[in-house]
């Protein structure tokens, strides 16, 4: 009797567990399929179809308003650029009227790690709402220190930084120094001469790539992104690249890159305090 009643009860624990687990599963999906759907939605100002999702996942009023009101529509009284990961498209509106789209390339999400030291970058889209704090015609690109990190790890090399006023001694009594605004290599019996840098082309010394002071004409690429940049701040911004076959992808270190063309329409037609919507 008491072995029967024993079986009884854990059969009735299983399926408890199995009703239990199958319940968090559903809602889950839900709560996941609801994310998804109105991030959409709110793009698309569809409150009709908002409300009814509402009604069928039993979401309340309190998260549905805190939803309507971040709405880009509701807050952007004149025009406003939105910008969607997931999609890699970006759309310039006016209340319910598209002025412009076009494909863009966002964050990739990787992350990269420094070999021996703390510094660790993960390179997303930052998600939110931005605005246009400035504008620029053939923006210079000074790149941050991850680049060369990364771009030692791709090639093989370490990675040594160069100091003002400490210089670098390599093979054969060489001697990597900044002079000005010019880092400069020294050979005894040669002439001193500036080091040229430039996007894959950086300077290795020693076995090492380099990482040049800040301010240093080797720390400027020209070029890189493109011909215009709207800047969102935080070193994040809306730009040209010279890489366009990427354009559609998640390969970016988290800027928003587009055409040159593309970028060039919007820098003519979006103004400086612009909202920039991004999901």
């Amino acid at each position: 009797m008491v072995r029967r009643q024993v079986v009884r009860l854990l059969a009735a624990g299983t399926l408890l567990a199995a009703v239990v687990g199958s319940m968090y599963l559903v809602a889950n999906s839900l709560e996941v399929r609801y994310e998804r759907d109105v991030s959409r939605m709110v793009f698309n100002d569809n409150v009709e179809l908002l409300e009814d999702l509402r009604r069928r996942t039993g979401m309340g009023s309190d998260s549905l308003q805190r939803l309507m009101m971040s709405r880009p529509g509701a807050q952007a009284k004149g025009p406003y650029v939105v910008v969607s990961i997931e999609d890699h498209r970006l759309w310039y509106r006016k209340g319910d009227s598209v002025l412009f789209t076009t494909q863009v390339a966002t964050g990739s999400g990787k992350i990269l790690e420094s070999s021996g030291s703390v510094s660790r970058w993960r390179f997303e889209t930052p998600r939110g709402r931005l605005v246009v704090v400035s504008r620029d015609t053939n923006p210079i690109w000074v790149p941050p220190d991850w680049y060369y990190v990364e771009e030692a790890i791709r090639r093989g090399l370490g990675v040594v930084r160069l100091y003002r006023g400490e210089p670098l001694t390599g093979p054969n009594g060489a001697v990597l120094t900044v002079v000005g605004s010019d880092v400069v290599r020294r050979v005894r019996g040669e002439k001193t001469a500036p080091v040229e840098a430039s996007e894959g082309k950086e300077i290795v010394f020693g076995g090492n790539l380099v990482i040049p002071p800040f301010g240093t004409k080797q720390r400027k690429y020209s070029g890189v992104l493109g011909a215009y940049r709207l800047n969102l701040g935080d070193g994040y911004a809306l730009h040209g690249t010279n890489k366009p076959e990427t354009i559609g992808r998640s390969v970016s270190h988290g800027c928003v890159r587009l055409r040159n063309e593309d970028i060039g329409w919007l820098y003519a037609n979006v103004p400086i305090g612009t909202p920039v919507f991004i999901y």
